[in-house]
């Protein structure tokens, strides 16, 4: 089996992306006011805090976008808001030829859409399936959704807009962006949509960027005061967002280390393969020579990995993730939940994982 893992930027490109957006952040917030937990309610200047759309701008900035939305129900949300404003019940959406994100389906399926589906992992045939189809909106996932994914982001992205440049595209950045070098948007996508809970955030939080004309409607039809991400949230956002992606880039390098680790025959006589893949963080797949991936997880929980997400790589993840593997992969083969696991260190080290792997092993029990 071969993988095809998005490549992680470095730790020292992690550090650059931290003092840049602390220097936005310098130029758009006096340093008394950061102290300050930001306002409440719908604020007659924009309809909303002051302070979030403070926080927007600067957000904006950052990813290099037209405009940035900070919404309510996390990246789901966020999705679902650019569905609602690129398309209407019953249109036509483009779709990568694999499963789906489950909450995003829903959400196709609740709008009644016709969706409409091509493996992007060969584009020869592309140009003329979208207009034979006459596709206006494109939904591409960042990360991989099938072991066998290979398609580069940007290079699919940038072949839709030459077929036609008015095809809108939606980008599910979640579990990429900060991880890679470019989000989606800045690749030319139109709209890209994540969590920031994922991003050491707030729970429940998530964030639209892209182009203004979208989002400014959006923003507008979101305007209620429960709607609202009030300022004090828009200030956790911002605070995770500093301390994220170098975080993220010490997890991408201990995947590394613990890829050699776990490869290691006498150490581990017992594990057949391991992966580096996105599956939808980058994780570690280990594939064990025998059916004993559930004993083994089992297990791992008493020597202290988590016994399950609660964001994937939120704040409050700091032990090692043991899990079994993502559903959208067992959709395609249902017997790795036999066999294989998936290790995202979170904040873990990778000598600490291994030591955890080795005695959960030992004592799997029969």
């Amino acid at each position: 089996m071969e993988t095809y893992p998005l490549s992680s930027i470095t730790l020292d490109e992690a550090i650059e992306k931290q003092f840049k957006l602390v220097e936005i952040i310098t130029e758009n917030i006096s340093g008394i006011d950061f102290l300050s937990l930001g306002d409440l309610g719908v604020e007659k200047t924009n309809n909303m805090p002051v302070r979030t759309r403070t926080v927007e701008k600067i957000l904006a900035k950052f990813f290099g976008a037209e405009d940035a939305f900070l919404v309510r129900g996390s990246g789901t949300n966020a999705l679902r808001l650019s569905f609602f404003e690129l398309l209407e019940n019953e249109d036509k959406i483009l779709v990568h030829e694999g499963p789906i994100y489950k909450t995003s389906e829903v959400n196709l399926r609740a709008m009644k859409l016709n969706i409409l589906k091509y493996d992007f992992n060969d584009l020869t045939n592309l140009e003329g399936y979208i207009k034979e189809n006459d596709i206006k909106v494109v939904l591409l996932q960042h990360t991989r959704q099938s072991l066998h994914d290979s398609y580069n982001l940007e290079t699919v992205v940038k072949k839709i807009k030459e077929i036609d440049d008015n095809i809108g595209i939606i980008i599910d950045d979640n579990y990429a962006v900060l991880k890679t070098k470019k989000n989606g948007v800045e690749m030319g996508a139109d709209i890209s949509a994540f969590s920031c809970f994922k991003l050491l955030g707030p729970v429940g939080v998530g964030l639209i960027i892209g182009k203004e004309k979208y989002i400014k409607n959006m923003r507008k039809n979101n305007y209620s005061g429960g709607s609202q991400v009030q300022g004090f949230e828009a200030m956790e956002v911002l605070r995770g967002l500093v301390y994220a992606p170098v975080s993220l880039a010490i997890q991408a390098s201990q995947i590394e280390k613990l890829n050699v680790l776990l490869k290691d025959e006498n150490r581990f006589p017992y594990i057949k393969n391991v992966y580096i893949a996105n599956a939808q963080s980058k994780v570690l797949l280990v594939e064990f020579k025998e059916n004993v991936a559930r004993k083994v997880i089992e297990k791992t929980i008493e020597f202290g990995a988590l016994s399950h997400p609660v964001g994937a790589e939120s704040k409050f993840e700091i032990s090692p993730l043991i899990y079994r593997v993502s559903g959208t992969f067992l959709q395609n083969d249902p017997t790795l939940i036999d066999r294989m696991i998936r290790i995202n260190p979170n904040r873990a080290g990778a000598e600490t994982i291994a030591k955890i792997i080795e005695k959960a092993y030992l004592e799997r029990g029969e």
